[in-house]
């Protein structure tokens, strides 16, 4: 019999394992379960696994993902100890690669099997077991213990979304509605449920998500360093090892890879396209595919963050339709309730946990929230924050004229100490932690205008405090192949500067391109300029073949949404520890500052 006919028998004959639900009145009857177990059919309670969390009662389940391929999903549950037999509760589901027994992005030393740990934070602190909440947390395919090939988000694994929703919504103590959560990757998974249009989805809460997968890999036809080795990580997590007490059904799950080396293999190929219309991309740009979609959704995104950028977020809110919750400030790639070595919150805004809960209960439970949090709570670039009923908020929006100029393709020295470290073998959870110009690059940019590998256009003075926000995007005629950074630059009238926004893209042939910079979110003080830097890939975060060509720059215009900080309602939260780390290791002194030839205003003309 093949995988497929003999899943599909397996799934008949009681793949869609269900959960025995909790003895009435008081806790499971547990007894006769050994410390460890895994019986799917057996809750497991914290004083008989102390992986389980306090006041939880776990068990496991098996259903097929629903796209009919026979791929066998595993799920970890977790419930309430303390309820009766059939009580319904709402679910809060978790799908991802990162629930594996063993542990979350390799084995972590556990002595027997049991739930992941991944959000047990989230359990703890948001108390879900004592409010009455069921915790789901689905394995993708290729991962833990669900069988088939992993997809990197594609038709598979958003197959999968939709079956982990469904089976979540039709259990018996399920009652029918379900909310996600998630960070990196899990956030993913949850944007995708938002794409899916599911009636039984009724919130979403995406952390530090990736908004189009290509630009995880790819800038606009460059590689990135990790675009091979993420997959490889990823194969890495998707061949641990199951645990020795893990069921056996479990293990031969686990061990999938071991029958079906193709999984690795494609995964590595298919993730090498560059070219991000191909079928492959389109199928998993989620910014794209949120059009019309009405799930409540709550979100968090780092402006700076060096993991899981700010890409398509404003094309992705742009396209979503429902209700809206954000926190969007000046972090890296952290939870909302993640604290720093001394004990300060890392996105600074105090919290989190209260803030998500009142969400779920108003969507899951239909609890009208006992006070009014702002939709969007932002921290701008100098570390304060701001209510907003949506983001971005724009007072004018314009396109500035730039300068032509010339710059070498040299690829600034960058390239060549790219290819010789293996700078890229990581996932979303275990990524560079701080975006920061090198020496060499700092060095370019102070001689400014004195090098050849790019040249600047510069603002006038800025008369009085105002934002750039939204996402900026260049247009430009290039006279020849090869490759182009812009760089955004907060220019102080000493010179000191801040480099603030960036992205890259290859010039197939000469002509005219235009594409997005990152999604931004960045004040500039009265007297400051907005420098614009154009030239050739000085930076070892992509993988860039220069061409050595000189290319000729004409045409070019970079269009802003400014907005009016004089208008900001204040919210509370403190300066993320994050900004300062940036700002030093970004910021340098520009020599050589020129003439401003475009203005930097609220509004056009003015």
């Amino acid at each position: 019999m093949d995988f497929r006919k003999k899943a599909s028998a397996v799934a008949a004959a009681g793949a869609l394992a269900t959960i025995t639900t909790l003895a009435a009145g008081g806790p499971p009857a547990v007894a006769q379960a050994a410390p460890g177990s895994t019986a799917s059919d057996t809750p497991i309670t914290h004083e008989q696994n102390p992986r389980v969390p306090e006041g939880a009662a776990w068990t496991q389940a098996y259903f097929p993902s629903s796209d009919g391929s026979g791929v066998v999903l595993h799920a970890d549950v977790l419930r309430p100890a303390n309820l009766p037999a059939g009580a319904k509760t709402p679910v809060i589901l978790s799908v991802g690669p990162y629930f594996a027994h063993a542990g979350q992005t390799g084995p972590e030393g556990w002595d027997r099997a049991g739930p992941s740990a991944r959000f047990q934070d989230f359990i703890n602190g948001a108390g879900l077991m004592a409010r009455g909440y069921t915790f789901v947390m689905v394995d993708l395919r290729g991962f833990g213990g669900s069988t088939g090939c992993l997809d990197w988000v594609g038709p598979g694994e958003q197959a999968d979304v939709r079956a982990a929703i469904t089976w979540s919504a039709s259990q018996a103590w399920s009652t029918g509605k379900v909310g996600m959560y998630g960070k990196s990757y899990d956030a993913v998974t949850g944007l995708v449920g938002n794409d899916l249009k599911l009636r039984s989805l009724k919130a979403v809460v995406a952390q530090e998500p990736v908004w189009n997968m290509y630009n995880y890999l790819f800038s606009n036809k460059v590689p990135r360093p990790n675009v091979t080795g993420t997959p490889m990580a990823y194969n890495s997590i998707a061949t641990m090892p199951p645990m020795a007490d893990d069921s056996d059904r479990y293990k031969a799950n686990a061990e999938y890879e071991k029958s079906h080396p193709q999984c690795l293999s494609d995964n590595i190929t298919n993730n090498n396209n560059p070219d991000p219309h191909s079928a492959y991309w389109n199928a998993r740009d989620l910014a794209a595919h949120a059009v019309g979609t009405s799930t409540p959704l709550f979100v968090t995104q780092g402006f700076i963050e060096p993991n899981t950028k700010p890409e398509d977020i404003a094309e992705y809110l742009g396209n979503h339709r429902g209700r809206e919750r954000g926190w969007l400030g000046q972090w890296e790639h952290v939870r909302g309730n993640d604290t720093d070595a001394s004990g300060r919150l890392s996105q600074g805004r105090a919290g989190w946990f209260n803030e998500v809960m009142r969400f779920y209960d108003q969507y899951l439970r239909g609890t009208k929230p006992p006070v009014t949090d702002p939709a969007y709570a932002i921290e701008d670039s100098r570390g304060h924050w701001r209510a907003q009923p949506t983001w971005p908020v724009t007072t004018t929006s314009y396109q500035a004229q730039l300068s032509s100029g010339r710059y070498v393709d040299s690829g600034g020295g960058a390239s060549a100490a790219a290819g010789t470290a293996d700078r890229g073998r990581w996932d979303m959870e275990r990524a560079p932690r701080i975006q920061a110009l090198s020496p060499a690059e700092k060095n370019a940019a102070r001689r400014s205008a004195a090098a050849d590998s790019s040249y600047w256009t510069w603002s006038t003075p800025a008369s009085e405090p105002l934002r750039l926000t939204a996402t900026p995007r260049i247009t430009l005629n290039a006279g020849a192949s090869g490759n182009v950074m812009v760089r955004l630059w907060d220019v102080a009238p000493d010179g000191t500067a801040t480099m603030f926004d960036e992205n890259v893209a290859l010039l197939q042939r000469s002509g005219r391109i235009s594409f997005d910079l990152k999604a931004t979110d960045w004040t500039f003080e009265r007297g400051h300029r907005l420098g614009v830097q154009i030239g050739t890939i000085g930076s070892t975060d992509w993988l860039d073949v220069p061409s050595g060509h000189t290319i000729a720059v004409s045409g070019a215009r970079l269009a802003m949404a400014m907005q009016n900080p004089r208008s900001d309602a204040p919210t509370q939260g403190d300066r993320s520890p994050y900004l300062d780390q940036y700002l030093t290791a970004n910021t340098t002194t520009l020599g050589n500052v020129g003439e401003g030839t475009f203005p930097l205003k609220l509004a056009w003309g003015r």
